[in-house]
């Protein structure tokens, strides 16, 4: 898959740029698939807080983008219908757009779907992230991060060989020294993000699209 993993959207015209590059295509000729799921594991987000999401309204720019079309993929449903019937779904997509909340709780949903093992055979998707939507692809979170009860540990998908510490800045306890003490602990390269900042991934080449602030640990 190409992969732009962001911490706050597509929030300037750096990261609108890179996405075109990866679409292919301008976004208004793109089919979407946002993906809410990772909202319900965390704590701090709501059936309001989805909803924003799926309706263009959150401060993460993403599904009001001008998609061609847009459609609400749910990983907790998937595991109950056929997959005759989802998968196509996917595959007649262009991109899929995935919400933050909690990282393994997305993970867990994703592997319990299906979805992740269909990521392999998807290779002209692009897969954008917002916050966890980006750190479920890296290989851990940090300890800090989990906020689902019912993680196991901070490992996820490890899609990338590297971790990301998104909102730098943005909030008191996401400071550059609070990622320094966070990538110390994680054993791989990590790369802090604000939310200005994205990271593209496209057969393994990593580029970062910023306008903002970002450091690599490691």
């Amino acid at each position: 898959m190409k992969l732009l993993l962001t911490s706050g959207g597509v929030t300037n015209p750096s990261i609108h740029s890179a996405l075109v590059q990866l679409l292919g295509k301008p976004i208004g000729d793109a089919n979407a698939l946002c993906i809410p799921t990772a909202e319900y594991g965390h704590p701090m987000c709501n059936p309001a807080s989805a909803w924003r999401f799926i309706a263009g309204r959150s401060p993460s720019p993403m599904c009001d983008l001008g998609w061609k079309s847009l459609g609400v993929l749910e990983l907790t449903a998937l595991p109950t219908i056929r997959a005759e019937r989802w998968v196509p779904w996917i595959r007649e997509a262009d991109v899929l757009l995935v919400d933050g909340g909690d990282a393994t709780y997305l993970c867990h949903w994703m592997r319990e779907s299906g979805l992740a093992d269909l990521l392999p055979s998807l290779p002209d998707m692009v897969w954008v992230g917002v916050s966890a939507g980006s750190m479920v692809m890296t290989p851990r979170i940090g300890k800090d991060f989990v906020e689902w009860p019912s993680a196991p540990d901070d490992r996820t998908l490890g899609v990338v060989d590297f971790s990301i510490f998104p909102h730098l800045d943005a909030f008191p306890e996401n400071t550059l020294a609070d990622a320094e003490r966070w990538a110390a602990d994680l054993g791989v390269p990590a790369y802090a993000i604000d939310e200005q900042t994205a990271i593209k991934v496209v057969d393994g080449s990593v580029e970062v699209v910023s306008e903002g602030q970002w450091t690599k640990f490691g």
